[in-house]
């Protein structure tokens, strides 16, 4: 049996996709990988899970109870330095709420200014005492932007990004369909991303 857990985030928007780009690249000094959603467009349990509606004092109760909390920052980081055969020091994490300065509002939910539109996590891995891994996750409604973006400073400097963002639960359920064959394929054994080949379109296969 082989057993692979994927999704679009953690499975290749902030860990086997930095990890392909360093392909190209002669040396790699750092990474950091950056997602930005405007959580409007999304689900109402996402908008609920980043904390959106919320009260500062109910956004920091839910942090404790690790209700809130995008799951994988840490998983990601650490599969990232396996691939590239880095040891890190320490990982560590920060979450905090995104305050909204202005009225905002979704089919489901209304933000008040001072009140919680969403979350920001940042992952943050060290080598030697240096931060060389940076994953940084935000998702808020109202967000002026949405993009996801992967960054690498070594030789050469490469920076892509993907404007408006990757849709997330269409991505998810194409990752986990496209990766069956490979987890078919692959050995036995508890498998990540950086463990498989090249994951593609299945349709394309047809």
């Amino acid at each position: 049996m082989t057993l692979l857990s994927t999704g679009v985030n953690p499975g290749f928007l902030m860990d086997a996709w930095p990890l392909a780009m360093t392909a190209v690249c002669h040396v790699v000094e750092r990474i950091k990988a950056v997602r930005i959603q405007d959580a409007r467009a999304r689900r109402l349990p996402f908008q609920k899970k980043i904390g959106a509606g919320c009260t500062l004092e109910e956004f920091q109760k839910l942090v404790d109870a690790r209700t809130i909390r995008h799951v994988g920052l840490e998983e990601s980081i650490d599969m990232i330095a396996a691939g590239l055969g880095w040891e890190l020091d320490e990982v560590r994490e920060t979450i905090e709420p995104v305050v909204s300065k202005a009225h905002v509002q979704s089919e489901y939910i209304t933000v008040k200014p001072g009140q919680v539109a969403g979350v920001r996590q940042v992952g943050r891995g060290f080598r030697n005492g240096e931060e060389v891994i940076t994953l940084e996750f935000e998702a808020s409604l109202g967000a002026p932007e949405s993009y996801d973006a992967v960054c690498i400073r070594g030789t050469p400097n490469l920076e892509v990004v993907i404007r408006g963002g990757t849709p997330g639960d269409i991505a998810t359920a194409a990752m986990v369909v496209n990766a069956a064959h490979r987890v078919v394929d692959a050995p036995p054994g508890l498998a990540t991303m950086k463990d498989l080949p090249l994951v593609i379109c299945a349709a394309g296969r047809r």
